[in-house]
């Protein structure tokens, strides 16, 4: 029954497209490849593992970027108290920048270095933005009991030595003679769990990931790994049941909540009977990685004779041809999803927001309304979307606003508000940025209105966090522009119009401020 309740939540969830659900506007950081015990079917071919592996950070500023690198090789060579003390200089020395203070602080968490993930979080000057992050980043992955810094770093080489080095039997033994730690401490037992499962010893994984869960039953982390070790020791409906408990709980950030809805496609990958839907599950779950030439390779060879399963596997390839900007293709496999029968809401957004694309509004409305059955957020983000697109605000408006009373961590719907409510426009660009940190038109939108307001300084620090994200952003240029304008220095605003018109030489106000129009 619980199988069954979880597949029915996955069919409705998944058709949600990027719109609400999906960071975006940054390369996305890529899983580091430390060596791992992989688990091997009969055809020798290693099975898909769900990553535990931290990510190696791609911030767009060199300094940053080598000296978290730097950090990252050292902590992956089990060098913990050296990456420690690299990551605190890096974090205590950087220009103030919230952006890279709460990306910082996330990836310390997914770590275990949680004192730097603290620092970094008290050091982001912005407490509404920090305050939605670091609800998330606590709720996922903080320990109940604080760790010394002394015991933060032991657990980190052992975290290090159980994901990098092929070492997690001895790392998790080794931990086991610590007593004293392992009493007080519920992410000691994680890592002793994280060992014992790395190690395929099912029976002491269960046994310390009860441990954690007992001293701290609401980490995410925790009950994620439990999924894992459920997975492992074949009891299928305990991992469903956990999934289900993760997936009732709040998540206020699209980061966070596409960590659930990837580990909820891995389940249902690993839990599913029917070799063609598992298949489709692991081609979601490819997708959600964006790893999407294994996922369209795994939905090719998922098709069956069963309409029901074809439905699903072309909506779902037609999303990915159009997010790679195939649009016939997209299209194509749409339109056979639809012609097999019932609407697939996957395939009528793809058709939308190819219509859309054309400027066909009136046949894209068609189709988002379709969509858009059952209050579903997308289709009502893109019908909102569509109406603005044809001049009409009221509706436009109307609708965004009752998106946020049925579900408020739509950033988009924030933000279009914020560009047509002027006086709701600060408070809704921060929110919308604070759900999606790399939302970068929120911070654009964040430094137009500080200008406008003429405060220059906070529109220069909105400004770096676009330039963080995207440095070939043409807006950055083109603000940076009007802000060297306000000063009364001319040539160096007329040096920033330039290279927003070589970014962008459809840029219409850069062409009015230097005089071309």
């Amino acid at each position: 029954m619980a199988g069954s309740k979880i597949k029915k939540t996955f069919i409705c969830f998944m058709t949600l497209s990027a719109v609400c659900t999906q960071a975006a506007m940054l390369d996305y950081i890529s899983p580091a490849e430390p060596n791992q015990q992989v688990l091997m079917k009969d055809n020798n071919k290693p099975e898909p593992e769900y990553s535990h592996n931290p990510h190696k950070a791609r911030l767009t500023h060199n300094d940053v970027h080598n000296h978290y690198e730097i950090a990252m090789q050292r902590f992956m060579q089990a060098n913990v108290k050296s990456a420690y003390k690299n990551f605190k200089i890096l974090i205590s020395n950087i220009v103030p920048n919230d952006y890279a203070y709460l990306r910082i602080a996330d990836e310390m968490a997914e770590i275990g270095l949680f004192n730097l993930s603290n620092t970094a979080l008290q050091k982001a000057a912005d407490k509404d933005i920090a305050f939605i992050q670091s609800e998330d980043i606590k709720h996922f992955y903080f320990p109940k009991n604080t760790l010394t810094e002394e015991d933060e770093i032991y657990l980190a080489e052992k975290y290090s030595n159980i994901m990098y080095n092929a070492q997690s039997k001895e790392a998790a033994n080794e931990l086991l003679k610590n007593t004293e730690l392992l009493s007080k401490s519920d992410y000691a037992n994680y890592i002793a769990a994280l060992g014992f499962f790395k190690a395929g010893d099912t029976k002491n994984a269960k046994k310390y990931i009860e441990n954690a869960l007992e001293k701290n039953p609401n980490n995410i982390n925790y009950q994620k790994l439990k999924i894992e070790i459920s997975i492992q020791d074949n009891d299928f409906n305990e991992a469903l049941n956990i999934l289900k408990n993760i997936k009732s709980k709040k998540f206020h950030t699209t980061a966070y909540i596409n960590k659930v809805n990837t580990l909820e496609y891995y389940t249902l990958y690993k839990t599913e009977k029917n070799e063609n839907m598992k298949k489709y599950y692991l081609g979601y779950y490819y997708h959600s990685l964006g790893e999407d030439t294994k996922a369209l390779r795994t939905l090719q060879s998922a098709m069956t004779a069963q309409k029901k399963q074809n439905r699903l596997i072309y909506a779902l390839m037609a999303e990915i041809y159009y997010d790679q900007k195939e649009y016939e293709k997209a299209q194509n496999y749409a339109e056979q999803s639809l012609q097999l029968g019932g609407k697939n809401r996957m395939a009528l957004m793809v058709l939308g927001k190819l219509k859309y694309k054309d400027k066909n509004y009136a046949d894209a409305l068609k189709y988002f309304k379709s969509a858009s059955s059952g209050n579903n957020i997308p289709a009502m983000t893109w019908t909102a979307m569509t109406y603005s697109a044809m001049g009409n605000d009221t509706l436009a408006s109307s609708t965004y606003y009752k998106i946020l009373k049925e579900h408020s961590d739509c950033y988009l719907a924030y933000y279009n508000i914020a560009t047509r409510d002027k006086s709701r426009e600060y408070e809704y660009y921060k929110k919308s940025v604070s759900i999606d940190l790399k939302f970068i038109d929120g911070w654009v939108g964040l430094a137009k209105y500080s200008i406008e307001k003429n405060e220059l300084r906070s529109a220069g620090k909105y400004l770096e966090i676009v330039k963080y994200i995207d440095e070939n952003d043409f807006r950055y240029y083109y603000y940076q522009g009007l802000i060297y304008k306000a000063r009364g220095l001319y040539q160096d605003a007329n040096y920033y119009f330039k290279k927003s018109l070589v970014l962008n030489p459809d840029n219409t106000p850069a062409k009015k401020e230097l005089g071309i129009l």
